[in-house]
């Protein structure tokens, strides 16, 4: 049996307490203290470990490599805060998206590499979206298949599925991939509110990117993006401050009591500028953005780390915005494990010094 303990103000459900933090074999297994309202100076914050739901790169690597992509992604994660995440696909060939995702299954069923966010599993991220909305996604999107996914499914552990609903056949799929407890969620979609109502009212269960690669709100014409204002619990959204303005995400933080926060990092994450590529797409890294040639956004460099401060910059206050990156990710998938300080739960943590800079970090009781 291995156990250790971290000590100082730490984040429970219940609120703020101050001690220390038992850990045995990678889970919390005692919490000491006494409730702490207020911090003290030099003194270290403790969070739930982010929890990542829209990774596609990270430390010069992207998810469609394969191979030791995974664990670079995920390595590259980790010192920023992220414990777990889900790898996520561009759309592609279906025989290309078919070999990552047998490569994810292999690597997600291997013991956790050190050093190394958990990878949850998959966010299926096309290829079943529409081609009028492909964002940055390369041009290879398709009708889903049930049998397509019936076999993918079988390869690898899929969470989360981004779907359009306005295309035919495509309710169906929504209702199968529910019933087998993966989030379906509508994005990359020209729909109108009435699609996107329809795909909640069939199991979808979130939206993606929330007002990126979707239809608009307008008062005549809600769109998707009305449809998620109106009816969503749960929904990801990219806090960059770049792909959403400051005063949009307001207004969808009244809106959307589970709002939770994504990076879509590439493989630009944690590197210089320069270029790298995002699936089949070549991609430029500058002034904190990435882009293609066009200009067009293409993913970010957002670590949720800097999701924290920016959320707190806007206003919130820290508990909202460790519930935002760590808690609701976790609700969503229904992991009660992760995402909150609690004794049972794996020992995921962030310590955080003054400034809300990174300090130290705990990935099932190893410490980085």
């Amino acid at each position: 049996m291995s156990a250790h303990h971290t000590a100082g103000r730490y984040l429970t459900p219940q609120g703020w307490r101050r001690g220390v933090i038992h850990i045995e074999d990678g889970r919390i297994a005692v919490l000491d203290g006494a409730p702490a309202p207020t911090a003290i100076d030099g003194e270290w914050t403790i969070l739930p470990g982010f929890i990542d739901l829209h990774v596609h790169g990270g430390g010069g690597a992207d998810v469609m490599d394969g191979g030791d992509a995974f664990t670079t992604i995920a390595r590259t994660h980790a010192r920023y805060g992220t414990t777990s995440l889900l790898t996520t696909t561009m759309t592609a060939p279906r025989e290309e998206i078919e070999a990552v995702l047998a490569a994810i299954g292999r690597h997600a069923a291997a013991p956790r590499p050190t050093g190394s966010a958990r990878v949850l599993g998959v966010h299926l991220e096309g290829p079943y979206i529409n081609p009028q909305k492909l964002g940055a996604q390369p041009d290879f999107a398709t009708t889903a298949a049930l049998e397509d996914l019936e076999r993918q499914c079988a390869m690898a552990p899929i969470r989360v599925v981004t779907i359009a609903p306005e295309i035919a056949g495509h309710l169906d799929v929504v209702r199968f991939l529910s019933a087998r407890g993966i989030r379906a969620q509508v994005g990359h979609s020209v729909g109108t509110y009435e699609d996107g109502v329809r795909a909640l009212e069939h199991g979808a269960s979130g939206f993606t990117h929330l007002f990126n690669a979707m239809t608009g709100l307008h008062h005549r014409t809600p769109g998707i993006t009305g449809a998620a204002f109106a009816h969503a619990d749960y929904c990801e959204l990219i806090p960059d401050l770049v792909h959403v303005h400051p005063g949009a995400i307001r207004a969808a933080l009244r809106a959307i009591p589970h709002l939770y926060c994504v990076s879509d990092s590439t493989a630009a994450t944690g590197m210089p500028d320069g270029h790298y590529h995002l699936g089949r797409h070549r991609v430029t890294k500058s002034l904190g953005c990435v882009r293609l040639a066009d200009g067009t956004l293409a993913g970010s460099t957002l670590t949720l780390d800097q999701a924290l401060r920016n959320l707190v910059h806007m206003g919130l206050s820290v508990e909202d915005a460790s519930r935002r990156l760590s808690t609701y990710p976790a609700d969503y998938l229904g992991i009660a494990d992760r995402g909150r300080i609690a004794v049972g739960a794996w020992a995921d943590l962030v310590a955080l010094d003054a400034d809300l800079n990174v300090v130290a970090v705990h990935i099932e009781g190893e410490s980085l």
